[in-house]
């Protein structure tokens, strides 16, 4: 009997462990609907949803937030409906500001921001994309890359933010997530 190996037999050990890890990708992005945003995410992991009301510039609002862990990164998308429309920029400026709060004292000083303006937002000075270095609750780095985006749908105004967040930068795979936002 003759037997030839195959590809993944011949492969020395190390290898072999590569190509296998190759095989069963740490990052399995699915698109996931969230009608009620009009929009659709592509999120590597099944996400949790849960709702709460937050208060953006001074109006309470009803917060919808999905999100998941996967790979060592989490990634979670929220979105409100602002009662005024004249204060969506002053509500992204707000929300982003509680955001980097929320990584610990010094991290507004290691945000650095870039405008943010995919077809069909509006074209707001604090639409922003961010990145930012701080510290998680228990102490230990983190980075959030963020983005925060304004768009009328019908006769309301709605607020995104999306976020990941890793403990070095991994900028591909924010790169991945936000490029998976699309606008209904």
């Amino acid at each position: 009997m003759n037997r030839t190996p195959t590809r993944a037999a011949a492969l020395p050990p190390v290898l072999l462990v590569m190509w296998l890890a190759g095989c069963s990708p740490a990052l399995n992005w699915r698109s996931v609907p969230l009608p009620e945003a009009s929009i659709t995410v592509t999120l590597p992991c099944k996400p949790d949803q849960a709702v709460r009301v937050v208060e953006l510039a001074g109006s309470p609002v009803e917060l919808a937030m999905a999100g998941c862990d996967a790979d060592g990164a989490t990634f979670a998308v929220s979105h409100a409906a602002l009662p005024d429309p004249a204060l969506a920029g002053a509500a992204l400026t707000h929300w982003r500001a509680a955001a980097i709060a929320n990584l610990g004292n010094g991290a507004a000083a290691s945000a650095v921001d870039v405008p943010y303006a995919p077809p069909g937002v509006l074209p707001l000075p604090q639409s922003v994309r961010t990145v930012v270095q701080g510290q998680r609750a228990d102490g230990g780095a983190v980075v959030a890359q963020g983005v925060w985006f304004a768009r009328t749908v019908g006769p309301q105004m709605r607020l995104y933010h999306a976020v990941v967040y890793t403990s070095k930068p991994r900028p591909e795979v924010a790169d991945q997530f936000f490029a998976g936002i699309t606008l209904q």
